[in-house]
């Protein structure tokens, strides 16, 4: 009975059209109140000013043709002329340009958890590997150029005079770069800054504007990077991985790329999502239940379920992997593309236009726990104000059923036209909690 009355208190559709949410994994409280919901989900302001073709490459920092504005690349993914893909690491830096990278995996070059915590709070220093490959790269005339000069603008952005950089040594200048080489904060960046052929600055390039085959390859790349992390030192507990799509969602550039952090603790979410595990161990048959009977469904395949976020505090989907348990790195090949190919068409459904978070929740790999990797994507189309900090009950400009009839025709069309993998849609869908056995 309790559980079933949790279940119901999860949606509910007053007398008067408010629709009230309560997230059976967080307890967040969320009411979409009628009349607020007739919102744009895109920013009014696009700028639609013509692209200079002749700054391809050279949009911002993470385009191509300025490789060396960004620490030394981790490694990279590239695609060869009969369409297969390649991982490479450890690129040199007189070869960067020798090839296009279609994705690469570069340290950030301002972390939220920085080389220095975890060197001066856990005793963290390279590896052998990482000194080799430090060594490497500095070894080469252009490697020791690139790292200076990125060392030297991070120095400046952090407010050191250039007159205190002209001043610095070499040897004085060095020790800063060590973080780009056994730093645990990474970001996996996409080639295109706009699409292919695109006339105006709002045709930016996004998750949804990739082919399935090319996003499939940024989810593994951006999987195979969070298990690295892990293996940074022995006080990694978590590597948080997401993607800010757009400065509304937090982006400093709107460039595609996601980020993988590793940090020394539990994250509040995820330990509050064991602790509710393990009081009930059904919990995720909940979520799957309410959605199947809601019609929150929005797609399916063999390997994962797409639907309608219910108990956020902005609109959402959640992609969830079908099966055993297992985390991001785990995943078959098969899994992976299963789970990518949905993520792939909640974005392209979405449009390029919505700023959005894409945010990764797995299982801490020193817990043992049925907890679940999932992906949420949110649309950031709403600002959290006075009343949401003062009763912490958020407003929701747009429903789990509003998501759902803004998307479904989308996925439709995108289907048929074959941008997004086949897939099942809307009620083709058939999806119970035994489906996550």
């Amino acid at each position: 009975m309790a559980k079933a009355h949790s279940e119901n208190q999860a949606l509910l559709r007053c007398a008067d059209g408010t629709v009230k949410q309560k997230n059976l994994l967080t307890g967040t409280e969320v009411w979409t109140v009628p009349g607020r919901g007739h919102r744009p989900l895109s920013a009014p302001n696009q700028d639609i000013s013509p692209i200079d073709h002749s700054q391809d490459g050279h949009h911002c920092a993470f385009c191509s043709a300025r490789y060396f504005e960004t620490p030394p690349e981790k490694s990279r993914v590239v695609q060869y002329a009969d369409g297969s893909w390649e991982t490479l690491q450890n690129v040199p830096a007189s070869q960067l340009f020798n090839q296009t990278a279609q994705f690469r995996r570069i340290p950030n070059l301002f972390e939220i958890v920085s080389y220095n915590y975890w060197n001066l709070n856990h005793g963290h220093v390279p590896s052998a590997e990482e000194s080799q490959r430090m060594a490497l790269y500095l070894a080469d005339p252009a490697g020791f150029e690139h790292v200076m000069r990125v060392v030297r603008m991070r120095l400046g952005a952090s407010g050191v005079s250039t007159e205190e950089l002209a001043e610095m040594t070499d040897a004085k200048l060095l020790p800063h770069a060590t973080g780009f080489f056994s730093g645990g904060h990474d970001v996996i960046v996409a080639k295109d800054h706009y699409i292919p052929g695109a006339e105006n600055k709002s045709q930016l390039a996004s998750s949804g504007t990739l082919s399935a085959d090319a996003h499939f390859q940024y989810m593994q790349f951006t999987a195979d990077t969070m298990r690295d992390l892990y293996q940074l030192n022995d006080h990694v507990r978590y590597v948080a991985c997401f993607q800010n799509w757009l400065k509304p969602a937090g982006a400093s550039f709107d460039h595609l790329h996601k980020q993988a952090v590793a940090i020394d603790e539990l994250p509040v979410q995820i330990e509050a999502e064991l602790e509710r595990l393990r009081i009930d161990r059904e919990i995720y048959d909940g979520i799957i239940n309410v959605a199947a009977t809601r019609k929150l469904i929005l797609a399916q395949n063999e390997h994962a379920v797409a639907l309608a976020g219910i108990g956020h505090r902005f609109p959402s989907v959640a992609i969830w992997p079908l099966g055993p348990a297992y985390n991001p790195w785990e995943a078959t090949p098969e899994q992976m593309r299963g789970v990518s190919d949905l993520v792939h068409a909640v974005h392209a459904a979405t449009g390029a236009d919505v700023p959005c978070n894409e945010e990764w929740y797995h299982c801490p790999p020193d817990i043992s726990s049925s907890m679940r990797w999932r992906l949420l994507v949110k649309w950031r189309i709403s600002t959290l104000a006075g009343f949401e900090g003062g009763t912490r009950i958020y407003l929701n400009t747009i429903n789990p059923w509003e998501v759902r009839e803004h998307l479904l025709p989308r996925l439709f069309e995108l289907r048929e036209s074959g941008h997004i993998a086949n897939m099942a849609l809307g009620d083709e869908c058939r999806i119970s909690p035994k489906d996550l056995r």
